[in-house]
């Protein structure tokens, strides 16, 4: 009988190689055709920062016409929505791998109370959207001058 040497950090590694293909597997669906090419469900990357006078949102839409996005504010939420479509040029049987999502996305944020509503205003221009949305009169920083009252 031979004796085998325990290496605890080996039997470490293969558990978390294996705990990470089951997160992989269950958290990311994916729909797979017959030849093992799979198209993940995606959501576009988002940036969002805040000026003084603004709140921007930028959020990366490849090779997307402005046509196949929608953008609405219902109720304090802003939603991006749309649609990415694979290349029709190119048969899907012809790809050898398939990295880039494709298919529909709903990406929704709360607003504050603190924009104005009617002043939004989304731009599309090298793949990027960028949504503008401009705070209230009210709610921007006011500066107060303090008078010294001389005795």
């Amino acid at each position: 009988m031979a004796v085998i040497r325990w290496t605890p950090l080996r039997e470490l590694a293969t558990m978390q190689e294996r705990m990470n293909k089951l997160f992989e597997d269950t958290l990311k669906p994916t729909l797979r055709g017959d030849d093992g090419l799979s198209v993940a469900s995606w959501a576009p990357a988002v940036d969002i920062y805040e000026t003084d006078k603004e709140i921007v949102l930028k959020a990366e839409l490849p090779e997307m016409q402005e046509k196949d996005i929608d953008i609405k504010v219902e109720d304090n939420v802003l939603s991006v929505a749309g649609e990415r479509r694979m290349e029709k040029e190119v048969k899907e049987e012809n790809y050898h791998r398939i990295e880039r999502s494709y298919g529909s996305f709903n990406r929704s944020f709360t607003l504050p109370r603190t924009v104005d509503r009617e002043g939004i205003k989304a731009a599309y221009k090298d793949g990027v959207l960028k949504v503008t949305l401009p705070k209230k009169e009210e709610v921007k920083p006011k500066q107060i001058k303090i008078d010294v009252a001389q005795s």
